[in-house]
């Protein structure tokens, strides 16, 4: 079996959800107590994508990078290497939705073949939406990337959120 070990940033405003997508992901557990991600903290997990016929063993190594907005050279050393990026936003803060076009833009300066996917998180709290579904879809379809409408919380579309990427590395 082929083994990849592929860099994943995971890019957005602060309190987006990068930090429980992730959690969600390689432990699938959720908590609700918002703690700021300082600087960087990565992450690993193993899943196996299959791909023309072949099971492949990909190691994705998951980078929070810390939401703000300023971009800065500390960020542009983090992004050095990334085969791919998951853009985080919160649906129930529209702004955060809109500032992803920064985000796109400072990780293509630093690796243009890096994969783009889209996450539109906290899809629970369906009353507090601020950003529609076709805001999602026009974004996505503007950076040319799938998206997913996910729950860190509820665990929606994590898991395929994650492989879709996965395939997209491999």
């Amino acid at each position: 079996m082929a083994k990849y070990n592929k860099k994943v940033c995971l890019l957005g405003e602060f309190a987006v959800g990068k930090t429980s997508l992730i959690r969600r992901f390689v432990y699938d557990r959720f908590d609700d107590k918002y703690i700021s991600t300082i600087g960087v903290k990565v992450s690993r997990k193993s899943i196996v994508i299959p791909k023309d016929g072949e099971l492949i063993d990909l190691t994705m190594l998951l980078w929070d990078l810390a939401g703000n907005e300023e971009f800065s050279q500390v960020r542009a050393s983090y992004l050095r290497g990334s085969s791919g990026a998951v853009l985080v936003c919160d649906l129930t803060r529209k702004s955060t939705l809109d500032n992803l076009h920064q985000y796109a833009r400072d990780l293509r300066k630093i690796s243009p073949d890096a994969h783009l996917i889209l996450a539109a998180n906290k899809v629970d709290l369906i009353s507090d939406h601020q950003a529609t579904v076709s805001d999602v879809k026009e974004l996505a379809a503007h950076l040319e990337s799938p998206f997913y409408l996910t729950s860190a919380k509820d665990g929606d579309e994590v898991e395929d959120l994650f492989r879709h990427l996965g395939k997209m590395l491999v």
